[in-house]
């Protein structure tokens, strides 16, 4: 637990452990309606569900289909449990509240592997915004001060203040030459029918430091670094604080008169990340609160830690699937028959759906969707070559002698993987490669690989269908590859 100078609170929070309300209000210092403001804001967003307070229920490390999310809670505290189902960090208040990812069992207050998940978030975020200046309906009671703090500051870093530049001419100056108008205004003198200038005409930008909207950008960066340092969120996003204005919001004149100038100066503004940033200030202005004040939930994060693990397994792994078949290795060359250009997830046959006519005719439709899969690769070892499917689940299983079987897949997600094999069963055979392996990959703490086990579904197995192996994978490790853009070799699982 964390009590930062400004008064914020700061706790840290496991995904998917279950929490009674009175655990709620003992890690959050809450009074009974402090809780339960707390709890309701939280599950408008989506943050937090309310599940049945059932035997057996505090052990699950996942919510399950059978995990009907209450709808009145208002009852005793013993009558439910709750369960955040977000990965990333959120105020509300002064609360700031830092849910970890729930693979992470070892260490009720993760630092270090925290920096590391919102480093991951960030990656991942520039593919797919997860984080908005909004969150929902764009009310000022869902605007997202904490994206807005975040990206001024980041932004700053690596962009420097707005600033607009003043055109000057000067005479025989060191930029470049105004050949218009030295020609129109300079002394010449003419030597061999060649004209010579005493004095030239020469061009050049200087930046204005006391432009308006220079010093109101580095007010707001300012502001923001004190506040997202009074958090105690400078370390854990690994920013670096950047105080560069004494000036204050009062400095620039009231609210309406900030907003005017903003307005004016986006509509003569063309440069697309000027743009932005003004837009960001203006937002700021507009519903300008601090952290504390907020009367909404900041957040940056996920509640679909699941797709960022997806993404973290497909990079890590090389996922094949949006390749064309030329690029692909096969232990003879690309079998004659196939499009070289065709994509491998193409390979998978689309249902078709056949109709009637009015006439008796038959019709057939194809769908527009088929079986996909995470992540597929192939490749070779020793000369001989391997189809790889792999399927990325976000998943805490219990497989030990002993011990009751749970978190894990369902039985859906079991056939699916034997599905994969059989859609591409015609395309390995006619290309020769010689052995099929399929995966669930999983995330653990744990510093090595595990390997885990197998699931089989005795049907499909008799098929001939490759059984499906269960490995855990160091999520640090994974992270560090995806965020240095490396892969790690297959044979590494030892499948």
């Amino acid at each position: 637990r964390e009590v930062t100078d400004m008064g914020f609170i700061s706790r840290y929070v496991r995904e998917q452990k279950r929490y009674t309300k009175n655990e709620i209000k003992s890690i959050f210092s809450f009074s009974e309606s402090e809780a339960e403001s707390f709890i309701r804001r939280l599950k408008s967003f989506g943050i937090m569900k309310a599940v049945k307070n059932t035997a057996g229920q505090r052990d699950l490390s996942d919510l399950s289909d059978a995990d009907i999310e209450i709808a009145d809670d208002t009852g005793e505290s013993s009558e439910c449990f709750y369960v955040f189902t977000y990965v990333g960090v959120l105020t509300i208040g002064d609360r700031v509240v830092k849910c970890f990812p729930k693979y992470i069992t070892q260490n009720d207050a993760p630092d270090t592997e925290m920096k590391q998940v919102i480093r991951v978030l960030r990656r991942y975020g520039s593919k797919e915004q997860i984080v908005n200046l909004y969150n929902g309906d764009g009310q000022s009671s869902s605007f997202n001060i904490l994206a807005v703090m975040l990206f001024l500051l980041e932004d700053y870093h690596q962009y420097g203040a707005y600033i607009n530049s003043e055109d000057i001419v000067e005479v025989n100056g060191e930029g470049p030459i105004l050949w218009g108008q030295t020609i129109d205004n300079g002394f010449t003198l003419i030597s061999s029918n060649r004209p010579y200038y005493v004095d030239i005409y020469t061009h050049r930008s200087v930046d204005d430091e006391q432009d308006f909207f220079h010093r109101l950008h580095r007010c707001i960066v300012s502001e923001s670094s004190r506040q997202l340092r009074d958090a105690g969120l400078i370390d854990l996003f690994d920013l670096v604080e950047a105080d560069v204005s004494d000036e204050a919001l009062e400095d620039f004149g009231d609210r309406e008169y900030i907003l005017y100038r903003l307005q004016s100066e986006l509509g003569g503004q063309f440069n697309t990340h000027k743009q932005t940033i003004l837009k960001t200030l203006y937002a700021f202005i507009s519903y300008h609160r601090t952290l504390i004040e907020s009367e909404g939930i900041s957040m940056y994060g996920t509640n679909s830690f699941n797709l960022v693990w997806e993404n973290v397994c497909a990079e890590v792994f090389n996922n094949k699937l949006k390749t064309q078949l030329r690029h692909l290795p096969f232990p003879d060359g690309l079998t004659p028959g196939y499009d070289p250009k065709t994509l491998l997830i193409d390979i998978i046959e689309k249902p078709q759906w056949q109709g009637w006519n009015a006439d008796g005719t038959a019709f057939v439709k194809a769908a527009a969707e088929t079986l996909t899969p995470d992540l597929i690769n192939i490749y070779e070892e020793d000369g001989a070559y391997t189809f790889v499917i792999f399927d990325a689940k976000y998943y805490c299983i219990q497989l030990e002698s002993g011990k009751p079987l749970r978190g894990q897949p369902g039985v859906g997600d079991v056939t699916k993987q034997y599905l994969y094999q059989l859609a591409y069963r015609n395309f390995i055979s006619q290309n020769h490669i010689q052995d099929v392996k399929n995966c669930f990959l999983m995330p653990t703490e744990q510093a090595n690989v595990v390997k885990l086990g197998a699931v089989s579904l005795p049907m499909l197995h008799d098929l001939d269908l490759t059984d499906i192996q269960i490995r855990l994978l160091p999520a640090v490790k994974m992270y560090d590859l995806y965020l240095s853009r490396k892969s790690l070799d297959i044979s590494a699982l030892e499948l």
